[in-house]
């Protein structure tokens, strides 16, 4: 078994401490990563605060990982020693599933997660990326172009597939209108990557100050919420993504779509929206759906994407030992846009 370093929570309350605790060693297919960086994803919070159900503590979180290659099992083919790698929300799946022969392993009913997750290797729960290293069987470890500043990488893994899996999966075009509402860790990139998809990003935000960031991210325009401005906008979106995690009416947007549109949520809000109005679904064919990620082979084309059109997270980098603070100002929405731990300061320990 392999020692391993990390960050805990030990209970809902408890700050975050040092904790002890062992890796499988490697079997044939598996690759053991020496963790660089992980970013803090507002799931982490609701996981470590017990705000969602089922929370086993102590709790390593962390799934958005970047790091570098230990060792390979014997049967790895597709990764060696030194390799640059990112391991994100997934670290197995039952490989059989209907989902699973679809390359959707997100939506396999018996997906491990990267932490908090029952672990069949083990018999215990999975532990996540605030941690030195990790090891993951080959198919869900991903390649990430090593040129790349490797902290502003990690948000990516989860905050970059989030947003781009529905963006592709509704085929955003160029010339499209295309809305991002929100613009925090997943907004931020959201608007990069329909931007360099060629679309018109258009940003709703109830922070008017944020309109100079949105803009410098790739927003032609910038909305926040004024009634007269909202209703100029009726009728013309193609596709609108909602990245935000709390309740709110969705009837706003749902306006806002051309025939045919889709409004996307893909934040998950503590208490469930208000139910909208029917007849803004059914008089113009709109859509209002959903997204969960994406599956591992998107997710590789997601780092592609992003690194051919060099897209990177904006962030700021702390060590383990702020993690506390961090949620706290992650509440507050301070924040531009994304916290990543850098994990050499867990030898300060």
């Amino acid at each position: 078994m392999l020692k391993t370093q990390a960050y805990a929570a030990f209970n809902h309350v408890a700050p975050f401490a040092p904790f002890e605790f062992e890796r499988r060693d490697l079997t044939p297919t598996d690759v053991q990563i020496e963790i660089l960086y992980c970013g803090i994803c507002h799931s982490d919070l609701h996981q470590a605060r017990s705000e969602w159900d089922g929370t086993v503590y102590p709790i390593v979180p962390g799934h958005e990982i970047v790091g570098r290659v230990l060792a390979v099992g014997s049967e790895v083919r597709k990764f060696q020693v030194g390799d640059t790698v990112g391991v994100g929300c997934m670290v197995d799946s039952c490989g059989q599933c209907a989902d699973c022969h679809d390359q959707q392993e997100q939506f396999c009913p018996k997906t491990t997660y990267t932490y908090n997750s029952p672990d069949a290797h083990t018999g215990g729960v999975t532990y996540g990326g605030y941690s030195s290293q990790i090891v993951v069987t080959e198919n869900f470890v991903l390649r990430i172009a090593d040129h790349l500043d490797l902290a502003r990488v990690a948000p990516l893994l989860c905050a970059g597939i989030t947003t781009y899996s529905p963006l592709r999966h509704w085929n955003v075009q160029p010339g499209q209108k295309v809305g991002v509402v929100g613009l925090g860790g997943l907004g931020h990139i959201g608007v990069k990557i329909a931007k360099a998809m060629g679309a018109e990003v258009v940003l709703f935000t109830t922070s008017a100050h944020k309109a100079a960031d949105a803009e410098r991210l790739g927003a032609t325009v910038v909305i926040s919420k004024d009634p007269a401005a909202m209703r100029s906008q009726r009728n013309s979106f193609d596709f609108i993504l909602n990245t935000v995690s709390a309740s709110h009416n969705l009837d706003d947007y749902l306006n806002l779509l051309k025939r045919d549109g889709t409004l996307c949520l893909v934040g998950v809000p503590e208490n469930p929206h208000p139910t909208p109005s029917y007849p803004n679904l059914i008089f113009r064919r709109r859509q209002l759906s959903g997204s969960l990620i994406g599956g591992i082979a998107e997710t590789q084309e997601m780092l592609d994407f992003c690194a051919e059109h060099n897209i990177l997270a904006d962030i700021e980098l702390i060590g383990v030992q702020q993690i506390d603070q961090a949620y706290d100002r992650m509440l507050k929405s301070d924040v531009k846009y994304r916290f990543v731990i850098d994990l050499a300061s867990l030898k300060a320990e």
